[in-house]
């Protein structure tokens, strides 16, 4: 079985490993919004949705502690989440970084949004972005908050199938989860 850091990295504890790193993350954002006073847009918000997803499968993961078959399932369900949520993020990071005059106007609130219009155009218009997602309050690194969260997505991508072909080398050791 590979290690990381000497540690035998076995899918329930990788899964485990997962959901306590999407926790901090979403914790990081939690202090961002009421620490920091970043507001978040309506593209962070469903990114944060996406993140709570992860953390979700990766929870009920880490418990069940799967065989082949489940990690193969959790894997590809975490890879899915993680696709969208990294198509979110993607999305962001290019409305962050258009010229001046090609950022679109502000739109109404996320809220608002959900509350007058049907579900499918309150998706559309939060897809599309508005200028408040054009804004980069915070940086790190040289990267936004958007630009994080599309790193973490690809690297919770990566990790999904890691640990789906961890499950599978496991189980045909025949060592249970």
């Amino acid at each position: 079985m590979r290690t990381i850091v000497g540690i035998r990295l076995i899918p329930r504890l990788g899964f485990a490993l997962g959901f306590v790193v999407c926790a901090g993350l979403l914790g990081f954002a939690l202090y961002l919004q009421y620490y920091d006073y970043q507001d978040p847009c309506p593209l962070c918000i469903v990114q944060r949705i996406a993140f709570m997803g992860l953390a979700a499968i990766f929870l009920v993961a880490a418990l069940h502690g799967p065989g082949r078959t489940g990690a193969i399932v959790y894997g590809g369900m975490l890879f899915l989440v993680a696709g969208i949520g990294a198509a979110i993020a993607t999305r962001h990071v290019w409305l962050q970084n258009l010229p001046k005059d090609r950022i679109p106007e502000c739109g109404p609130g996320l809220e608002y949004m959900l509350k007058k219009l049907p579900l499918t155009q309150a998706l559309e218009k939060i897809l599309t972005g508005s200028g408040e997602c054009a804004e980069v309050g915070w940086k790190f690194l040289g990267l936004s908050i958007a630009g994080w969260s599309l790193v973490w997505f690809v690297l919770f991508g990566i990790f999904a199938i890691y640990l789906a072909l961890a499950g599978m080398k496991q189980a045909q050791q025949g060592k249970p989860s």
